[in-house]
């Protein structure tokens, strides 16, 4: 897994969001884009996702499950 897909493992859950060995570049990918920061930099993505979930969650989950639609 990515750095910080551990620490989302509760939220993929409740998005029913399945990660597997096969997708998890691609989600990451995806994640990465969905927060504005470059692929494989992964301290800056779960810096941003920290920052986009404390300034509203809600929102964040909807651009998530939308961005990862293809995976649930």
């Amino acid at each position: 897994m990515t750095c910080y897909f551990r620490h989302m493992n509760e939220l993929f859950d409740e998005l029913n969001v399945r990660v597997t060995s096969e997708n998890k570049k691609d989600i990451d990918r995806r994640i990465h884009a969905l927060v504005g920061v470059e692929y494989k930099d992964c301290s800056a993505a779960w810096k941003r996702i920290k920052e986009l979930r404390e300034a509203d969650e809600e929102r964040f989950k909807t651009d998530l499950a939308q961005a990862l639609a293809s995976y649930v």
